[in-house]
């Protein structure tokens, strides 16, 4: 993992965040950021974070050569969650997969720009080729133009997602080339 953890961060409206590396200590915080968010924006999220269970065997099994989850804190509360994965083989083996989950009240201060801009040192560091991340086009309007402002190349997917209730949604998967 590279080194460059814990990392201070100045928002634009001024807050201060830290960025560094979930632990197994951060369970809890993690697991009450996740319920602090609106129904509406957990039941978008990639894995049924109302689970305790879920966060507790993420906090558990830790294997930072495949999973880097970097937390952001505001003072000892968690206000965004970003992941990049890795495979160990197979042809994907050079692309990482990024996902992220900032608190409403941290959106458009900067932070998801941040998160990412890190994955990107990191993924050239490890020697990644591509990172990609799959996006809902309309809910995650604000996330895709970050991702655009970046460099990524979008590829529109329609009704290739659904919500909970099976409703279908446009996704846009977005390639970066490192």
């Amino acid at each position: 993992m590279p080194k460059r953890f814990p990392q201070e961060a100045v928002l634009r409206d001024g807050r201060r965040a830290l960025l560094r590396p979930f632990t197994e200590l951060d369970t809890d915080a993690l697991f009450e950021f996740f319920q602090s968010l609106p129904a509406d924006v957990r039941r978008f999220a990639w894995h049924h974070v109302e689970d305790r269970s879920l966060i507790e065997s993420w906090g558990r099994n830790i294997d930072y050569s495949t999973v880097l989850p970097l937390l952001a804190f505001d003072d000892q509360r968690v206000v965004a969650d970003a992941t990049l994965k890795r495979r160990e083989g197979g042809p994907l083996r050079m692309v990482g997969r990024l996902s992220w989950l900032l608190h409403p009240a941290y959106r458009g201060q900067g932070l998801g720009t941040l998160l990412i801009n890190n994955f990107i040192s990191i993924g050239r560091a490890y020697g990644l080729r591509h990172l990609t991340c799959m996006l809902i086009s309309d809910l995650e309007a604000d996330a895709v133009a970050t991702l655009r402002g970046l460099g990524f190349q979008e590829i529109p997917i329609p009704d290739y997602g659904s919500d909970p209730d099976g409703n279908p949604h446009d996704m846009v998967k977005l390639v970066l080339r490192l």
